[in-house]
Order: C-alpha cells, then sequence, then structure tokens
C-alpha cells in the first residue's frame, strides 16, 4: 500500500509519499512527437518528461507543455479545474510514484470555501483503477494500472499544520500543536485560505476563502508588461521571471522589482486586512502560521501586518510542498498507524 499525499494547485501540481516529492506547472496540452529530443548542451537543467496516456489521448505536462504543446490549458476557475484538470493531473505523479497495480490511498486537499461543494467530486474523480500509459523521453511506453482504494480530502492549510505537528511515519513530533490554537493563512496562486486548528480542531467561523492569490499580482505586474511591451505574458510564464526581478521580451529587458514590490505589498495589504477582519475576536490565537507558495514571498510583508505571533515556514523548505507533506504524514497516521477522525467539517 501507498499513502500519497496530493495537492492540485491552480499554479503547480504536488505530491508526495514521504520519500519522493514532485512538483509541476498545472499545466497541461495534447502532446506530440518530438523530431529532436536531445539536449544541445550539456549542464544546463534537466527538463523532466512528463507525457502520459489517458483513455487513448496523451498529454504533455508542466514545463514539457508549456515548452512543446500548441494548445496549452491552463485555467483560473474552480468549476473548470475541478472537472477537466484533476484527472490529467493527479494520474502524472502517481504513475510515476506507483507501482503497478499497488493499492493506492491518497489524502487530497480543497480551499476552505470550496471544501463542502466540491469534495464528493474530488473522491469520485480519483477513486477507482486507472489505466494509463507512461511515455518517457525515448518514446518508450510502460502502461501501468493506478488503484486508489482510498481518498481522504481535507480542508487545505490543515496540511501545513499536519506538516509540523507530525513526523514522516505519522507520530507527533511536537505536542504544542495539540493544546494550542493556530491561525493559518495559506497563500495560493488564486486562493487564500484562512482557517484555525484549536487543539487541531476546525473552526468555522474562523475560516475563509479569499479569492486572491498570488495569480492577483501576477495579473497586476502582467499587465504592466502589455503597457510597455504590447505583449500578452501567460501567468504561468511569470513565475521564473518575478523571482528573477526581469523579463526579457522580444530581445529587450523589463526590470520587475518596483511593480513586483508594488503589486507584492498592495496583494500583502489585503490579505493581511481580512485576517485582522475574520480573526477579530480569536485574540486568544497562540500562533498565526503563514505557508503556501505565496507565503514564500508576503510573509514578510504580512507579519508587519497582521495581529498576532507570526510563523513562517522554515527557509530552507519549499513552501509550496508544506500542505502535501502534511496530507502525507496525516494518510500515514490515519491507516498505517491507526485512525483519527480527519480534521473537517
Amino acid at each position: 500500500m501507498e499513502v500519497i499525499g496530493l495537492d492540485i494547485g491552480f499554479g503547480f501540481t504536488k505530491a508526495s509519499n514521504g520519500k519522493r516529492s514532485m512538483i509541476f506547472k498545472s499545466v497541461y496540452g495534447e502532446a506530440s512527437e518530438l523530431q529532436f529530443k536531445e539536449q544541445l548542451l550539456t549542464g544546463a537543467d534537466q527538463e523532466e518528461h512528463l507525457e502520459i496516456e489517458i483513455d487513448g489521448t496523451s498529454y504533455f505536462a508542466g514545463e514539457l507543455a508549456e515548452r512543446q504543446s500548441v494548445e496549452r490549458f491552463h485555467t483560473l476557475d474552480q468549476a473548470q479545474f475541478v472537472t477537466d484538470f484533476t484527472k490529467i493531473l493527479a494520474l502524472v505523479p502517481l504513475s510515476r510514484m506507483v507501482g503497478r497495480q499497488d493499492p493506492v490511498k491518497l489524502v487530497a486537499g480543497l480551499p476552505v470555501s470550496y471544501y463542502r461543494k466540491h469534495k464528493k467530486q474530488i473522491v469520485d474523480i480519483l477513486k477507482g483503477q486507472h489505466e494509463v500509459t507512461v511515455v518517457d523521453q525515448n518514446q518508450e511506453r510502460t502502461p501501468t494500472v493506478i488503484r486508489i482504494s482510498s481518498v481522504r480530502v481535507v480542508p487545505q492549510p490543515f496540511g501545513a499544520v499536519m506538516n509540523m505537528m507530525l513526523n514522516d511515519i505519522g507520530e507527533i513530533r511536537d505536542r504544542r500543536f495539540l493544546d494550542e490554537k493556530i491561525g493559518v493563512i495559506d497563500i495560493g496562486f488564486r486562493t487564500t485560505d484562512f482557517t484555525i486548528a484549536d487543539h487541531t480542531r476546525y473552526s468555522e467561523r474562523g475560516s475563509r476563502t479569499l479569492e486572491m492569490g498570488i495569480s492577483k499580482a501576477f495579473t497586476s505586474i502582467a499587465s504592466k508588461l502589455q503597457e510597455s511591451s504590447g505583449v500578452t505574458v501567460e501567468l504561468y510564464r511569470l513565475f521564473d521571471a518575478v523571482d528573477a526581478g526581469s523579463i526579457k521580451i522580444h530581445g529587450k529587458k523589463y526590470d520587475l522589482t518596483l511593480i513586483r514590490e508594488h503589486a507584492f505589498t498592495q496583494l500583502a495589504t489585503r490579505i493581511a486586512n481580512e485576517a485582522n477582519r475574520i480573526w477579530a475576536n480569536d485574540w486568544d490565537m497562540d500562533k498565526v502560521l503563514v505557508t503556501g507558495g505565496g507565503g514564500r514571498v508576503l510573509a514578510p510583508h504580512i507579519e508587519k501586518l497582521v495581529k498576532g505571533d507570526i510563523v513562517a515556514q522554515e527557509d530552507n523548505k519549499d513552501t509550496r510542498l508544506a500542505n502535501v507533506r502534511g496530507f502525507c504524514k496525516y494518510g500515514k497516521r490515519l491507516w498505517t498507524r491507526g485512525s483519527n477522525p480527519p480534521p473537517g467539517r
């Protein structure tokens, strides 16, 4: 049996079995035969060949789709994301992390405000037997069957709490979280989730989803670039440029540092104001954990604006993986070390 944590986000899809983690952009496109596959120079970053055939159709995913697919698919619409993206983006990492016919138990997350609406739909899409073919960079095809026997869906921010509270085999490593009231600000690509784990119990009153994530800042940056360059840059193509602070368009370099800082400051202020508003009566919180892919870049801004003891994820950890690692740890506690009631409603 394989226990896997799965986080299909608008920006990145993440999966972890505790030993291996995968992360790639939540973009896919129809695959085409590549006439030339060799890398021109050694020493450059190796691109993982994420190609999979599902129901007779081959798909590229992640960077490969961004680079090679003529038509690429990426959305910020929640309903469309669940129906059209969940199965493909989930089976890509599972097909590489699970042996043929090995039973799989999954823990996945949903934004707080979408939890009730889409929980059953996610289970129905993922649970069961999936016949797929993995295609490697040499076009060698490996048919496999993924058998997902159980799917547990939890409110997304609880993954970060479980990641800090549990060790790799699902045992409690920090008992403070059993006795404390923890607020979580989970900043994703499209949404930001706020939730409270009060002695590990979910607080409905203190939990909300703000329809605003890092994509809001990216949209502002893309708009400024369009004004100055005349080119509309897709949001999923801005990750590296925003990190680097510059982008080249038609050979001209555009400095992004000032507009990035302005966009991040505005977004962090909106998120902090929302946190202070919904948690106005929760002045007894012990800590506020800032996590998610957006948490890495916004934490320095947010800690100055949100009331309380702010705790950011460890500097040497990829905050995009915090939830999925926590999902995996929780799954191991749930299925390999005895059953506990799930966090959630």
